[in-house]
């Protein structure tokens, strides 16, 4: 009887703050993109223990749009940091915004129950016509 040995797991991808676009390739078009990630975790910054929550990122691209691995990699980078549903739901909004510099941009975490407790944050932007 043979036992095989187990094959170490390396990850090539880790969590990183650092978000990329690509060029919208209709950006005289208005649509929808929907990014749905339902299984953000955060930790509470009362607690330590994990936030699980699922957020859902909806925007109207203007000249870039979001690439999705980077965002995926954007939101795991939240595993291990303490933020209020608050505070860390607006903060992915500031931080799509900046990057992509979308037409409209909504940012919807709908927490887990805790508590006893759900909690639904929801922020939005705008781009404004000057």
């Amino acid at each position: 009887m043979s036992f095989s040995k187990k094959k170490k797991v390396i990850m090539t991808t880790k969590p990183s703050k650092k978000l990329e676009t690509f060029v919208n390739p209709k950006p005289e078009r208005d649509y929808i993109i929907l990014m749905d990630c339902p299984e953000f975790t955060c930790l509470c910054p009362m607690t330590g223990q994990p936030d699980f929550g699922h957020i859902k990122i909806e925007y109207v691209p203007d000249q870039a749009c979001l690439e999705l691995k980077s965002v995926k990699l954007y939101l795991w980078s939240y595993r291990n940091e303490g933020a209020f549903h608050e505070a860390v739901t607006n903060k992915i909004l500031d931080d799509l915004v900046a990057v992509c510099q979308p037409r409209k941009m909504t940012v919807t975490a709908d927490y887990f129950i805790r508590g006893g407790i759900r909690t639904v944050v929801t922020a939005t932007h705008e781009k404004k016509d000057l």
